[in-house]
């Protein structure tokens, strides 16, 4: 059954609803930090928005991979509704044209509970905005909270509900889908720099390491090679580019198969479908997976390598450690979602180790800097004269 692409009728309520699912985050938060300093306060509450925006990245994957971006395809509600119950009936009539089609009724209430999950975060995001720009200075004028970065994050939130909006109103074309994941991502990146930012401001967190200009920009190059990584797996994902090849380390029986790149990084292009208009090719998704294979070897060796460089630095070796054992979760996981026929517990599993790398590799930029040549020279000049 037909159903209006955009539809804010039902708007109200759903906010109401992402009101109610952060009344409760945001209750625990205040009942438990009561007694704290609002530099306190603020830091539980962006951990808290912090750990609900990777399940909100976890819950995309499940969405996305149980086919259930379209389960309600007019946005923000279902068929003009809060909820799939109102729509039940346009639901079922659009099961009896299509039985297993995009739209049933648990498709629609896992895409529905994503929404909803979304704009949780987006109010939680809200507060945090808020609660920095009122908290930037003291009573005696001095700067407390830096309220940019809170600021950046809910304008990208709002970037992000845009994506969201176009994956289903253009039919999961597969660049916004993708787009759509790297957002999520990047919204992990924004809350994770202010997490670790409140944590130095309070002295609860671990010192800043000072480290070589090297070091630093290998964190900043893996951190990118790391990005290109994720949107890479998000394209094999968005174009079910996994089952291309169904072995390892071999592919189809050979070390290079028979692929068409040209084709299978067409960029703006329909699913399933060449800008051309013709039916995607079985070579050109060989070519999507066949890519995110080799790009995974690089990046899991210099991840390893950076991981090892990093132990050496006393104030950043529980990162190393991280970094390694999500690593290792990562090698698992892909190697499952290729041999054991792409399981939804690996392939989730596979999106959120992404996510839980970003954040590792962030921590590690923003728990470092880089030792200036003067205050080097001074310190030597100081150990000389002692």
């Amino acid at each position: 059954m037909h159903a209006t692409l955009y539809d804010f009728s039902p708007v109200v309520r759903m906010l109401l609803m992402g009101l109610l699912l952060a009344s409760g985050p945001l209750l625990m938060v205040y009942l438990r930090n009561r007694r704290s300093t609002p530099l306190g306060r603020m830091h539980a509450l962006t951990l808290v928005t912090l750990f609900l925006t990777f399940d909100l990245v976890l819950f995309g994957a499940f969405t996305r991979l149980t086919d259930s971006g379209l389960g309600c395809p007019d946005w923000p509600g279902c068929y003009g509704n809060a909820s799939p119950l109102g729509a039940s009936v346009d639901i079922a009539a659009a099961q009896q044209v299509m039985p297993t089609g995009p739209v049933t009724p648990g498709k629609a209430w896992v895409e529905m509970v994503h929404r909803y999950l979304a704009m949780g975060v987006g109010v939680l995001i809200t507060v945090l905005a808020i609660a920095a720009w009122l908290g930037r200075k003291s009573k005696d004028g001095r700067a407390v909270m830096n309220p940019w970065w809170a600021a950046a994050t809910l304008v990208w939130v709002c970037i992000q509900g845009a994506f969201g909006a176009l994956t289903v109103t253009m039919k999961l074309f597969p660049a916004i889908v993708t787009l759509h994941l790297l957002g999520g991502y990047v919204l992990l990146a924004l809350l994770t720099v202010q997490s670790v930012m409140l944590a130095q401001q309070q002295g609860v967190g671990p010192p800043i390491s000072t480290v070589s200009v090297r070091l630093r920009l290998a964190v900043f190059l893996a951190l990118a090679l790391l990005t290109l990584q994720a949107a890479s797996g998000a394209w094999v994902s968005t174009n079910y580019a996994v089952l291309a090849c169904t072995e390892f380390p071999q592919c189809q029986g050979s070390w290079w198969p028979q692929m068409d790149f040209s084709h299978g990084f067409e960029i703006w292009r329909h699913l399933g479908f060449g800008q051309d208009g013709e039916h995607i090719s079985f070579q050109s998704l060989t070519a999507i997976h066949f890519a995110h294979r080799l790009l995974a070897m690089f990046t899991l060796v210099l991840l390893a390598l950076l991981a090892a460089h990093l132990r050496s630095v006393p104030g950043l070796r529980k990162l190393a450690r991280n970094l390694a054992v999500l690593l290792l979760l990562q090698l698992a996981t892909g190697l499952s979602n290729v041999v054991l026929d792409w399981p939804l517990v690996a392939a989730v599993l596979h999106t959120g180790g992404a996510g839980a790398l970003i954040v590792v590799l962030v921590q590690a930029l923003v728990s470092t800097r880089v030792q200036r040549v003067g205050q080097a020279h001074l310190a030597n000049s100081t150990g000389l004269k002692a």
